[in-house]
């Protein structure tokens, strides 16, 4: 199933659950973290435990984003959530692949208890929140059976280094948060598992968003949290292959097959090697439905 738009929708509202399942977004994540205020976490666990038992996105997967492990709230996050409906759980502020084996056999013991299928629930991690997570992302070339991607994101990091802002004065990311971004890519391809960007904030600005999609998908990202269902339709279109991606990627494919003891085969006038050819069935596989 293809996952390139991840729609983050808090918990405790049900207009806003009722609009996000139906916004075309590949994977729907619950927030039970920082998009719900102290007092209204029991509550918003109850709702997304009702949420999932009762309705499914018209399309994609359902994941929830509990609280970090190392608050004693996640285990009743994960108590409440994990069982029919729930297709994965988001990890935020995780130190490293550590924190995900000690959540996959938390979740290991809920599915037993549920009579959820062993190894269902998958996770998607937030790499990059704490300053240990940075110096961590190495660890996750071990990678784990339950991992299906590692995502980033700048805000609660710059808190962890107590910078007054991650960005420089004409806008741009500060280098530690470049960084950021391009290690979480790299980790995520060590660990075979898909790199997914971080959010667009200003979701009024369209324009914005699509070229920030195009030139993340240019670096290798799959796909881009999503914070308001306005920006789904964007997020999808620019991390899918174009007709033309497509059409190149056949041919280069084709060349190979009819020559399959070359290292390179010539077409139009260009050389193209073996990874073109991994970068062309790639392209074909994002192009299935």
């Amino acid at each position: 199933m293809k996952m390139r738009s991840f729609l983050f929708v808090p918990a405790d509202s049900d207009k806003k659950l009722d609009r996000a399942r139906d916004s075309g977004s590949d994977v729907l994540i619950v927030d039970l973290e920082d998009s719900v205020a102290a007092g209204r976490k029991a509550l918003a666990r109850e709702m997304a435990a009702g949420y999932l038992r009762r309705e499914r996105a018209s399309s994609g997967l359902n994941y929830v984003r509990i609280n970090p492990l190392s608050d004693p709230a996640s285990m009743l996050d994960l108590a409440a959530v994990v069982g029919e409906g729930l297709d994965g759980v988001v990890l935020p502020k995780a130190d490293g692949i550590e924190d995900v084996i000690r959540l996959g056999s938390c979740l290991d013991a809920l599915e037993a208890r549920n009579g959820v299928p062993a190894g269902r629930t998958r996770i998607i991690v937030v790499a990059t929140e704490t300053a240990a997570a940075m110096l961590n992302l190495a660890g996750y070339q071990r990678s784990h059976p339950r991992l299906a991607g590692l995502t980033w994101g700048a805000e609660d990091l710059s808190a962890a280094l107590g910078a007054s802002s991650n960005r420089e004065s004409d806008g741009s990311l500060s280098h530690a948060y470049l960084m950021a971004r391009s290690m979480c890519l790299v980790a995520a391809a060590a660990a075979s598992v898909a790199p997914i960007d971080t959010l667009y904030a200003d979701f009024r600005d369209a324009g914005g968003l699509e070229n920030e999609c195009v030139a993340s998908r240019r670096r290798g990202f799959a796909g881009r949290i999503a914070i308001h269902p306005s920006q789904v339709e964007i997020i999808n279109r620019c991390y899918s292959p174009t007709a033309e991606e497509v059409a190149l990627a056949r041919v280069v494919v084709e060349a190979f097959e009819a020559q399959p003891d070359v290292g390179t085969v010539g077409i139009d006038g260009k050389m193209y090697d073996r990874p073109h050819l991994v970068q062309a069935l790639r392209t074909l596989a994002g192009a299935q439905p």
